[in-house]
C-alpha cells in the first residue's frame, strides 16, 4: 500500500531521498517540521508534558497579515494570532477546544466514522501525526489534509460519506469542510467581539 504524502502520491516517494530523510527522522524519533500538527510520539518530554501543552494550531498559512479578523488557515482570531506565545497553557486550551468543537461540528455533518480501530490503524501506516487525545474527526481531517485526492474508497479507512454528500469527491468535501470551518470561525467572531470593536470604533 502506497504511503499518503501531501506532495506525492504513488509509491515512487519511497525512493525519494527527502522522503526516506523524513521517515528516518520519524524512525528515530527526532521532530521535523510538519504542516499537519504536532508530533503525538514517544519523545524526551514525557506523556503528561504533551497534554499539558498546547502547540500552536498555525498551519504556515496566514491571512491576519493581510487584515483578516480570522486566519483563513488555522482559523484562529487576529489578536489570537498575535498574542499566543504570551497566553498561559490554559488560555491555549480553550482556544484549541473551540477550533476543535467547530472542526468536529462541520465534519460529522458530511461523514461518519465506521470504524475507529481502522481509522487509527490507517493514519498509522499513513504517517499522519495526530493527537491521539482529540476527537477522532480532528485525526480525520488531518488524513483528509494530507491525502484526500489519494482515498479512493473511504470505508477501507474507517468511514464513510453521509448521505447527502455522497455526490462529492472527497477533494472537494475536504475544501467544503475547510470553508465551513472558516464560516463558523468568522461567525464566532462577528457575534462574540467584532460587533463590539465596531461599537468602540
Amino acid at each position: 500500500m502506497p504511503v499518503i504524502d501531501a506532495n506525492q502520491g504513488d509509491a515512487s516517494i519511497l525512493k525519494n531521498p527527502t522522503y526516506v530523510k523524513r521517515i528516518t527522522c520519524l524512525a528515530s524519533l527526532t521532530p521535523v517540521p510538519y504542516p499537519l500538527g504536532p508530533i503525538i510520539t514517544p519523545s524526551e518530554r514525557t506523556l503528561s508534558d504533551l497534554l499539558r501543552r498546547i502547540a500552536t494550531p498555525c498551519i504556515g498559512v496566514c491571512s491576519t497579515g493581510i487584515g483578516d479578523d480570522v486566519c483563513r488557515g488555522c482559523k484562529r482570531f487576529s489578536h489570537e494570532v498575535i498574542h499566543w506565545n504570551s497566553y498561559s497553557q490554559e488560555q491555549k486550551r480553550s482556544i484549541d477546544q473551540r477550533l476543535d468543537r467547530f472542526l468536529v461540528q462541520v465534519m460529522a455533518d458530511k461523514l461518519s466514522i465506521s470504524d475507529v480501530n481502522l481509522l487509527r490503524w490507517q493514519l498509522d501506516v499513513q504517517r499522519i501525526r495526530y493527537n491521539p487525545q482529540k476527537d477522532i474527526y480532528v485525526a480525520l481531517f488531518q488524513l483528509l489534509r494530507a491525502g484526500a485526492a489519494q482515498i479512493d474508497d473511504p470505508k477501507s479507512f474507517g468511514f464513510q460519506l453521509n448521505h447527502d454528500w455522497q455526490g462529492y469527491t472527497l477533494l472537494a468535501l475536504r475544501e467544503i469542510i475547510d470553508r465551513e470551518f472558516y464560516l463558523l470561525s468568522a461567525a464566532h467572531y462577528e457575534r462574540y467581539i467584532g460587533r463590539y470593536l465596531s461599537k468602540e470604533g
